[in-house]
Parts: C-alpha cells; structure tokens; sequence
C-alpha cells in the first residue's frame, strides 16, 4: 500500500522547476480577463464620446478648456431647464431618445473663425460666441440653425441675418443678445423668397429661407411629379447592356473564326 501511495504522488507531483499545466492555464485565463476588465472602461469611455454618439457632438463640448462661465446665457439657459446638464461647453438634455444637444458655450475661446464642426450644433437653442476676436461672420454660417432662440455675439459682431430676423436685440457691456428669431416665410420680412407653384417656402436659419417642394413635386423648380421610374430604368439599362453584350460578342467571334 505504501508503495502504490508513492506512486500515485510520484505521477501527481509536477518536476521540480515546472509549474503545473492546470496552474499556468489558470493564471493565464486570471492574466487574460484582468488585461480585458482593465481594456473596458477606455473602449467605454470611446464609445461614449465618439461623434453621433446619442446625438451630441463632443469635438464642440471639449473644444474649449473649462465650464461655461456663470454669466453665459448657455449657463444660465441650462440651469433653468429641468433634465438637462452641463457637458464641457455644452448644454445637453436627457429624455427617452436619449440625449440631445441644447446650448454651446465657445465663449473666451480665442476664435478667430468658426469651428470647422460648427455645424454639428444646428439643433442648439442657446449658443455664446462673446469674449472672442471674430470678424464679421460669414453668410451662411447659420444655414439649418432654425432651433436657435439665444443668440450671444461680440459687440463688433451683427446679429446675423440683421436686426429684421430676430425679434429683439440687445447689448450689455461687450456683447450683443439676438433674441427670438423670426420666421421669414411669415410675410413680415422684405425678402421673402418667391418660390414655385408646386413648392412651399420653409425657415432654413437667422434670416434664411428655402423651397421645399409639396409632396409629390420633385426636381427643377418642382415641376416633376411622382417617384423616379426605377423598373422601367432598370429595364431599359439591362436590355440595352444585353444588346451591346451580344453585338460585340458576334464581332469578336466573327474575327476569331477569320484566317
């Protein structure tokens, strides 16, 4: 008996200097999921913050270091809210489609131009572009923004559109506040867009405008009606590649079969 017990423990033993099979494997599983529970909150933590993500815009929230200030009227728009929060430089509120952006704060931010991602916050209400070196701003910087309410610019900086697209403007200290923009397609306006029979005139931002064609008008100045022909394109491109297809496999036979 004692020699079976020795040789039982003889075969179970591992060498000297070798570490058991079932042990390796155990700290390399223990080594794999520790490498894995600490790859997590990175991907995460991307995930959360790549573009679309929920409907906000995260190279504009981190665009510029720090809160919004406590006098922005991004600041004080979001605090006044309920279900909403701050997010870097943005204001975001929480509802069951998720989040959505509500307010952009690039106030004291150095620009000298608009960001490149500007458009990415044409949902906002609210947007503070005070305390920054801008120019003049461009004509169709605001193309899509028909959301925008709260408008806070430099005092060298018109509102844009003019003061006839907002329904007040303001100034305090060395801002200017545009206030309440105005749909233009309402007649008030001068330059009221004159659009086709077949379409109707929609706001497309601070003084802006565009024709959109009735449902189902569609094409130049909406004079095509119904949806594009797509089995009879189809069929008339399939039978004339068929015919093509066949005049020049004839062609190369004929010259295959010649001397």
């Amino acid at each position: 008996m004692a020699e079976l017990l020795a040789a039982s423990r003889g075969r179970s033993a591992p060498p000297p200097g070798r570490a058991h099979p079932g042990a390796a494997s155990g700290r390399g599983g223990a080594a794999g999921s520790g490498t894995v529970g600490s790859l997590l909150p990175p991907l995460l933590l991307l995930l959360s913050l790549s573009p679309g993500a929920e409907g906000t815009p995260p190279r504009l929230c981190g665009s510029c270091a720090g809160p919004p200030s406590n006098g922005s009227v991004v600041a004080q728009y979001c605090a006044s809210r309920a279900g909403t929060e701050l997010w870097g430089r943005c204001c975001v509120g929480r509802g069951s489609g998720g989040q959505r952006l509500l307010g952009l704060d690039l106030s004291n931010c150095s620009l000298q131009s608009l960001p490149s991602a500007f458009n990415e916050a044409a949902a906002a209400v609210v947007l503070d572009l005070t305390e920054n070196p801008l120019p003049a701003i461009p004509d169709g910087s605001f193309s899509g923004f028909t959301r925008l309410q709260q408008l806070a610019v430099p005092l060298a900086v018109p509102c844009p559109g003019g003061s006839g697209a907002w329904e007040e403007v303001t100034t305090y200290g060395s801002s200017r506040l545009c206030h309440g923009q105005r749909n233009p397609c309402n007649g008030s306006e001068e330059l009221v867009p004159l659009c086709p029979e077949n379409a109707a005139c929609a706001p497309d931002g601070p003084g802006m405008s565009q024709c959109l064609c009735a449902s189902p008008s569609h094409g130049y100045k909406c004079l095509r009606q119904g949806a594009f022909p797509v089995p009879l394109f189809c069929s008339v491109l399939g039978a004339v590649t068929a015919a093509l297809s066949i005049a020049l496999w004839g062609t190369q036979r004929r010259h295959a079969a010649g001397p």
